[in-house]
């Protein structure tokens, strides 16, 4: 699978958002090394604080089945923005540590704009294990 493939992955994944309030989906699809998908969409509540982004679901479900950072090859993240859509300062932190570092992460919009990225140039300085 491509890079465009995962991006209509995300796109498939961002149809099924939960997001009455803020009437922004987002979708993630992550690609694993063993050709698995792994979709998430953001959902959101009435008590916003309890809404989560689509980069997170797909992630934490990845981890439910019971896979790792080992075994992710990459993610793409679509939304429909002006350039590329760029994940929340919240779900940089949780792939800092759970999304391998040098993967590629696809952050796109519904127009095909494309930048490509890595966890480590998202959040250079993430608070991380040996901080604590």
């Amino acid at each position: 699978m491509d890079e465009f493939e995962l991006i209509q992955e995300a796109k498939k994944a961002r149809e099924k958002t939960y997001s009455p309030y803020s009437k922004f989906g987002v979708g993630a699809a992550i690609l694993t090394k063993d050709g698995r998908i792994y979709h998430g969409t953001n959902i959101e509540n009435a008590s916003y604080g309890l809404c989560m982004c689509a980069e997170r679901n797909a992630l934490y479900g990845l981890y439910c089945d019971g896979l790792s950072q080992d075994d992710i090859l990459m993610m793409a993240v679509v939304a429909d923005t002006e350039g590329p859509v760029s994940p929340c300062g919240a779900c940089r932190q949780v792939l800092s540590e759970l999304f391998p570092s040098q993967a590629p992460i696809i952050l796109a919009n519904l127009e095909g704009d494309i930048k490509r990225t890595t966890v480590k140039e998202l959040l250079p300085f993430a608070f991380e294990m040996e901080d604590l």
